[in-house]
């Protein structure tokens, strides 16, 4: 697991920016941050991709130098991932894109199971491909298993890359035990843990409406 925060960088400040509540309701700032921790998170994995020798033609002669063999497929759970998946989408601007709506179903205050709903998947063919499945909040982990779930009717991906900006421990844990596709996570910081809500504590609130505003 890659964890941004375990060496100091500015993210440290986009991620505090995000989690301060006197900074908060600025949502041009909060999508700014989410956008800005996509790309260093992009730029971060892009370390780990393979690569293969080019030559170019510079103004002065050939220039030998290594670019990715191939273009991950960014995958984008709706609608709090959009800012993030724009950071990854900026560094990685050669790539194909898929989108999943995916929500967490709101129960009766005395239920403790958490159940999310999908209504909506595009995304091209991922047969062998790697697949960057971009969420901000990586809490309960059942969104990720069940996106990744509904991808597959698109072609088995080669590898799965979780990309979050703020993980649980339990939600790591549920992938770790339900997601049977070969998968690594990468994340800007992980929490303590999840409230009896299914909250991350301490997290930063829900993403989704402090980006684009409380939904009904």
């Amino acid at each position: 697991m890659f964890i941004l925060t375990q060496k100091n960088s500015i993210a440290n400040q986009f991620l505090a920016e995000l989690r301060d509540v006197s900074v908060q309701g600025d949502r041009m700032r909060f999508r700014k941050n989410l956008e800005r921790l996509g790309e260093i998170m992009a730029y971060e994995i892009s370390k780990s991709l393979p690569y293969t020798p080019s030559e170019l033609s510079g103004p002065f002669g050939n220039v030998q130098t290594e670019i990715p063999a191939e273009q991950p497929v960014i995958v984008s759970v709706l609608r709090a991932a959009v800012p993030f998946y724009q950071g990854v989408l900026n560094f990685f601007d050669r790539a194909d894109s898929g989108f999943i709506g995916a929500y967490r179903v709101e129960n009766h205050p005395n239920e403790t199971e958490i159940s999310i709903r999908l209504n909506y998947l595009a995304a091209p063919s991922l047969e062998n491909k790697t697949v960057l499945l971009v969420d901000p909040m990586l809490a309960t982990g059942k969104s990720f298993v069940k996106s990744a779930q509904h991808l597959i009717s698109h072609g088995k991906p080669k590898k799965i890359e979780i990309v979050s900006v703020i993980a649980a421990p339990e939600g790591i844990d549920y992938i770790q035990k339900n997601l049977n596709i070969p998968h690594r996570f990468w994340t800007v910081a992980l929490d303590e843990k999840l409230n009896a809500q299914s909250y991350i504590i301490p997290g930063l609130g829900d993403a989704g409406d402090l980006a684009f505003g409380p939904k009904l």
